[in-house]
């Protein structure tokens, strides 16, 4: 047994001669070999998290990434800098009633950094950052569980002594090989949680100096760690919002482990009336306070200037994110509440059944005690409630500072988590894990040198530890390899979560991304089978059929979908189109106003509505539409050119002129912009220039037959009868049944003819 001076805080006398860990004792058996100086130590960890992880490094982007990254301008040097501190993750304005409300502006940075130094949207090097990341943190993880597990102990010289250097590597290897970890490292987006995760480790080490030089070199030192640790958690709550939980932990740290508070000393002390008591010696101790008092006005900070970037309040989520938080009853909340805590202990446990999404049935909800799921709920929660009475009460100082550590890394960065404080947006997630595994990580370590101490059976205990590190290394490999792609990703989740709608969801988008319009829409009947409400699914599926001509089905689908969310704006433009191609043009103008009507920028809605205006032969009504589309969406090509080829079909060459040049100043290099205004060009006989811009528009675009057959008409018109010839002829070749051009083939066929005859 290790004295209590070796279990105290960094203001205990420092003994001459000092003693590793009893725990590091009892790995002794299952790490036989030499103890690694630290730097071996590091080494070792961190090559280890990169091999597991390795080989995502040339995935795509995949699931939240293409909405977090590819789409989100926040990444573009067109958006100013100063942006990123007023959108939300997704590159939302935070003060929108749409907002996701996730504030994390340093992530949002470093992928525009990525962005920049890859010179696009290419994701090797977003993936080789994040396995870095991992990698780094994991070498990190190695000083936390030396500190964790050997404590705060200092040599004469100041430098803090390694005591369990056998655990902090093992419970750092496990931590880097933790197939739970392969969302947040193989999803680009979970930057945050990795980001968040470095600044909260550092914010708990800079504490841990705070404690050192509260007694070293008196209050001002002191201060200034803390005030550090409090500005490192700040930075990790602006990489994601968990960040600012590593205020608690270096609470509890301070008055746990450090303050060396004993519940079990106080409940006896209350038991027998001691009137020492009222001379606790944590009341008494003005350093503490102190750091307290700083802690607790830093966090309440933190959380006021979060509340007042907010804008409009807490995001709004529905159901099907998070269907036990609305639950009628408060007793089926609790209850599914603690199911969900259950299962990511099990995730932690045994993390051999990963999915990308738990949401959306693949978690049926427990509606009566009776489920033979409560059952599971009643073992957490005995495990639980036995840790921490061992971690409270246990008269092993050594013992209660690695249970109670051990906990709060496990329980604390969870919080947020929890559905406690608030609503969150998904039953399971199994990125939110990366910091509670180390809590995880540190209970395995502890519970490893306890059964080693009680039995004799210490070579099957190794064996056991050494399995599960390799059976987890060889889960990442597998999982990492699932995350490169969205098609591999997706279908590894149909034989985890086969119930789950958002899985055949995202099954069929990605199909008919393909092309494959038919798989596709088995998919998606099935998504909405699974769930009768999934507007989404719905949306895309009357999609698909109405480009497959089924419109009946397609309107009854887009009907339902908007009856469902009324506010549905996508739904409501594809239900106008629906109903413009069944000629019930009022209903389809109705439609697409409702759309307007939810989101008032959406040049989409408004280039289709433009196209139902000029069907109704309503022209100025069309170019207004078309106007508005492009003040909204300068660079949308489609509403150019229909405004260029209305007025030119209508006679207004002059304006469909300096409309065409107007769009090719802001698209110079949009090959149908070219085409549209080499035709105009070339009616009002500007000939030199129409035929500059065509052939620019054909060398841009060299198999299109329109593009060949009207530069073909044009040197037609302008007398250069053998380059007419030649254009005719290539397009033909391209598009032997365009009967216009061959029309004008022959024609320009029995002039030549004509001209021949003439000259013979």
């Amino acid at each position: 047994m290790i004295p209590n001076q070796h279990n105290a805080g960094a203001g205990d006398h420092q003994p001459a001669v000092f003693r590793m860990a009893e725990l590091d004792t009892d790995l002794d058996h299952i790490l036989p070999s030499p103890v690694l100086p630290p730097f071996w130590a590091k080494l070792v960890v961190g090559l280890v998290a990169i091999v597991c992880f390795a080989r995502s490094y040339d995935g795509d982007f995949v699931f939240d990434d293409s909405e977090a990254i590819v789409n989100n301008k926040d990444l573009q040097a067109e958006t100013p800098l100063g942006d990123l501190w007023h959108h939300d993750f997704w590159g939302s304005r935070l003060s929108s009633n749409t907002s996701h409300k996730s504030y994390r502006p340093l992530t949002v940075l470093t992928f525009r950094i990525n962005y920049y130094l890859s010179g696009g949207f290419y994701p090797v090097g977003f993936h080789v950052v994040n396995i870095l990341l991992h990698s780094g943190i994991s070498v990190l993880m190695v000083d936390v569980f030396s500190i964790l597990f050997g404590g705060l102990q200092y040599t004469s010289k100041g430098q803090r002594l390694h005591l369990a250097p056998r655990a902090s590597l093992l419970a750092a290897l496990l931590f880097a090989v933790h197939p739970v970890h392969t969302e947040c490292v193989a999803g680009v987006v979970g930057r945050a949680d990795l980001l968040c995760a470095l600044f909260f480790l550092l914010s708990f080490l800079g504490y841990c100096k705070a404690c050192r030089e509260s007694t070293k070199e008196g209050m001002h030192s002191s201060t200034f760690w803390v005030l550090l640790s409090i500005f490192l958690g700040a930075v990790a709550m602006l990489c994601k919002e968990q960040g600012i939980t590593v205020l608690g932990l270096n609470a509890v740290f301070d008055i746990l482990v450090i303050g060396k508070f004993s519940v079990l000393e106080i409940v006896q002390k209350v038991l027998h009336k001691d009137k020492s008591l009222e001379n606790l010696g944590m009341l008494r101790n003005g350093g503490l306070l102190f750091r307290m008092t700083l802690l607790t006005s830093g966090g309440a900070g933190m959380l006021y200037v979060r509340w007042r970037i907010m804008g409009t309040g807490p995001p709004a989520f529905t159901e099907v994110d998070n269907p036990a938080s609305f639950a009628d009853s408060v007793l089926v909340r609790a209850i599914n509440y603690n199911y969900y805590y259950s299962l990511n202990a099990w995730l932690l446990l045994c993390p051999w059944w990963l999915c990308f999404d738990w949401s959306m049935g693949c978690i049926p909800l427990i509606k009566s005690v009776s489920d033979w799921r409560v059952i599971v709920l009643a073992a957490l929660w005995f495990c639980l409630i036995g840790l921490i009475c061992q971690a409270l009460c246990s008269e092993d100082g050594h013992k209660r500072r690695i249970l109670t550590l051990g906990l709060g890394f496990l329980v604390i960065p969870f919080l947020p988590a929890s559905n406690l404080f608030f609503r969150v947006g998904f039953v399971v997630a199994e990125r939110v894990l990366y910091l509670p595994s180390v809590g995880y990580c540190v209970l395995l370590t502890f519970g490893f040198g306890a059964l080693s101490k009680h039995t004799k059976k210490k070579k099957l205990i190794a064996a056991v530890v050494l399995g599960i590190v390799l059976i987890n290394m060889l889960r990442c490999m597998v999982r990492s390899a699932q995350w490169r792609s969205e098609e591999q990703l997706f279908r590894s989740a149909l034989s985890v979560c086969p119930l789950n709608a958002k899985v055949h969801y995202n099954i069929g988008k990605n199909l008919a991304d393909k092309g494959n319009q038919t798989a596709a829409i088995r998919y998606y009947r099935e998504a909405v089978r699974l769930n009768p409400k999934y507007v989404h699914a719905m949306n895309n599926l009357g999609n698909i059929l109405k480009e497959r001509n089924e419109l009946q089905e397609a309107e009854e689908l887009l009907s339902l979908a908007v009856q469902i969310q009324p506010d549905f704006a996508a739904a409501w433009m594809n239900l106008g189109i629906v109903q413009n191609s069944l000629k019930r043009f009022e209903a389809a103008e109705q439609s697409y106003r409702t759309a307007i009507k939810h989101r008032r920028k959406y040049p989409d809605c408004y280039y289709n509505l433009g196209r139902l205006y000029a069907d109704l032969n309503r022209h100025v009504d069309a170019l207004n539409a078309w106007r508005n589309a492009t003040v909204l969406k300068p660079e949308h090509s489609l509403a150019w050119n229909n405004m260029i080829i209305l007025l030119d079909n209508t006679g207004n060459l002059a304006q469909a002129e300096a409309v065409g040049r107007e769009a090719l100043g802001l698209i110079p290099n949009d090959h149908s912009l070219m085409f549209s205004l080499a035709n105009v060009l070339g009616k009002s006989q500007k000939y030199k220039e129409s035929e500059a811009l065509f052939l620019k528009a054909i060398k841009a675009n060299p198999n299109a037959a329109s593009y060949h057959g009207n530069l073909a008409v044009l040197y037609h018109r302008w007398g250069h009868l053998d380059l007419a010839k030649k254009h005719y002829e290539i397009s033909l070749q391209l598009d032997p049944t365009a009967s216009g051009t061959k029309e004008n083939y022959g024609l320009l066929r029995r002039k030549l003819e004509q001209m021949q005859k003439k000259d013979v």
